[in-house]
């Protein structure tokens, strides 16, 4: 993959890049829509094609807050078209890197020396790039290390990147200001975090020690010494990327193990810790030894008490099968709203009904077999139906809790890896604690 030389880092210029991504949309637009006219044809599918390889074009070249929100939105099938799926997934690690001599740039304004003086080898060319930084091998008296490089400028540039990646986002999938404005402030408060590898550090050693006693999994040591706010140093792991594995890999009962371990991590980070790995892409892992290791711990979410009981009440059987008690729940958690119509109360209930029964179906049982493509198939058709619901459309408001919005992520991005495994996980529903 071709490397780059520099990132726009002032505002004019990614805003110019956005702009530019943003009328190439409208263009194809009009191609298509004046070829549906012409010809009869629906031309969405195509439309959709030429528009997510616009989009995550220039989102490579940008990094930072639009790149990742592009790995975000892949990693949910319910809000996205596949070609759109298909295309973003490219942000997990295989973005474009950025070259040598830009990360000496970086070394020497973070740690004083360049990279050849700290280790006896450091690569040139990067083993993964993706949206916030991109990570180098390196070896020092005979150890190996994994040294993480944060691309110029995406720090500083995140507040102005979104406000111009809003209105992109919004006529790509039909998304209301008032609907999406909450979520972008989460995504900002994340992504701001996310680059200060200082609190990465902290988080990484904090959440490995609590973690530490879930059965097949690890975690790298980090060196402080080694780390900045803008590089972070740690032991380099051995072993396949999560979705190598799944590629090579022809032992069931392993599959079924990785994906308990994956399943007893997040399981242990939500409902006991309430601090959780809020990043489930298959970069972030990997397979050693027939154990699981946690590479990275950069996007952290906490989970306030109240929403924490909200959300999984819902999941509550027996208020779930209670009618009144279900509604009041979606009140109370702002997914309905008391200016709604009761038409917009009964299509709304509906719609979140079948949401949560989605979502929850892993944890109603004991075993739950995420081979089963026929429950992905629901998935995805459900994201289908509700993207495409006119109805639905003209209720899209500000609704719920922008605490749901890495909740949803991560449990989505869960059930995926899950799948690709093909993995039979114990899956009970947790006991709501106070």
């Amino acid at each position: 993959m071709k490397e780059q030389t520099s990132i726009p880092k002032h505002k004019i210029g990614r805003a110019a890049s956005l702009t530019a991504a943003g009328a190439r949309v409208g263009v194809n637009y009009l191609k298509f829509a004046g070829k549906k006219a012409l010809t009869g044809k629906d031309t969405k599918a195509d439309f959709h094609e030429a528009t997510a390889s616009e989009a995550f074009g220039t989102f490579s070249k940008l990094k930072g807050s639009p790149l990742k929100l592009a790995q975000m939105l892949s990693m949910d099938r319910n809000l996205l078209p596949e070609p759109y799926v298909r295309e973003f997934s490219k942000a997990q690690y295989s973005a474009p890197p950025l070259s040598y001599p830009l990360v000496v740039k970086t070394f020497l304004s973070e740690l004083g020396s360049p990279p050849d003086q700290l280790f006896d080898t450091f690569s040139k060319k990067a083993t993964a790039g993706a949206s916030i930084g991109q990570v180098h091998k390196a070896t020092h008296h005979g150890h190996d290390f994994a040294v993480k490089i944060q691309y110029p400028g995406v720090a500083d540039s995140i507040h102005s990147d979104l406000a111009i990646v809003k209105p992109l986002a919004m006529r790509l999938f039909k998304l209301d200001a008032r609907a999406i404005n909450p979520y972008l402030k989460e995504v900002e408060d994340r992504l701001t975090e996310e680059t200060d590898y200082t609190l990465e550090l902290q988080r990484s050693e904090q959440l490995a020690d609590q973690s530490k006693q879930i059965p097949g999994i690890r975690f790298p040591k980090f060196h402080p010494h080694l780390s900045t706010h803008r590089i972070l140093t740690m032991d380099w792991v051995h072993g396949e990327v999560l979705d190598q594995f799944f590629d090579r890999n022809t032992n069931q009962k392993l599959a079924n193990q990785i994906g308990q371990s994956l399943w007893d991590f997040y399981h242990h980070q939500v409902h006991t810790l309430r601090v959780f790995h809020a990043d489930p892409h298959p970069g972030n892992f990997k397979v050693h030894d027939e154990e699981l290791w946690i590479l990275d711990f950069g996007c952290v979410k906490e989970l306030p008490d109240e929403f924490y009981h909200q959300y999984f009440s819902l999941m509550d059987p027996e208020i779930f099968h209670d009618h009144d008690r279900f509604v009041s729940l979606l009140y109370d958690i702002g997914l309905l709203l008391p200016d709604d119509s009761p038409s917009a109360v009964k299509k709304l209930t509906q719609v979140f009904r079948e949401s949560v029964d989605l979502l929850s179906r892993p944890f109603q049982q004991e075993t739950f077999d995420f081979g089963d493509e026929s429950y992905f198939r629901e998935l995805a058709d459900f994201g289908d139906r509700t993207r495409d619901d006119a109805e639905l459309q003209s209720l899209n408001s500000a609704r719920g809790n922008a605490d749901a919005l890495y909740l949803n992520r991560t449990y989505f991005g869960l059930y995926n890896l899950a799948g690709a495994l093909n993995a039979t996980i114990k899956t009970t529903r947790p006991t709501l604690r106070k």
